[in-house]
């Protein structure tokens, strides 16, 4: 299942949300491209992370792994199926897979990713019934302003003359 959560949203969606987009702030004054995530379960945060690939020279250092890492972690077991997952940009194929890994039952996200979009863009991999977990999946909250904080990045980086 598919929601659109732009107009009305669940303040709590809307409250991790902002959480979500703290963390992606701190990544761009890290230099990192500016994705973040958080995982709550009843209502307070178990994992909160940003992009770490530049600092932590890991191809697989995105938010979402990293929060799903820590959640893991905090909780004691791999199963987060009592989870939901806050992220700014709809989630690549890897981190799609890592979410229906972890058993995560609902993911929120932000702004859509028309170039990786594991999520909604380009595949729909939460909601593939030949899996054997299917997440429900809510997108558009705060949207533009996850938005933003990627278009000023990827706009200052080129300004600097980086890729």
């Amino acid at each position: 299942m598919i929601a659109n959560d732009e107009r009305d949203g669940d303040p709590h969606h809307k409250r991790f949300m902002r959480l979500a987009l703290l963390e992606a702030a701190q990544a761009a004054d890290e230099g990192e491209v500016p994705v973040g995530a958080v995982i709550a379960r009843q209502g307070r945060i178990v994992a909160s992370a940003h992009n770490q690939r530049e600092q932590l020279r890991d191809p697989t250092a995105h938010a979402e792994m990293i929060a799903i890492t820590q959640a893991a972690e905090s909780l004691g077991s791999w199963r987060l199926n009592d989870c939901l997952l806050y992220v700014t940009l709809e989630p690549c194929p890897m981190c799609a897979g890592a979410v229906l890994q972890a058993r995560i039952p609902v993911v929120v996200y932000g702004a859509a990713d028309p170039k990786a979009g594991a999520v909604h863009s380009l595949l729909r991999l939460l909601n593939d019934a030949r899996f054997n977990h299917q997440c429900e999946v809510v997108h558009g909250v705060f949207a533009d302003a996850c938005g933003r904080i990627l278009t000023d990045f990827f706009q200052a980086q080129r300004k600097l003359g980086k890729k």
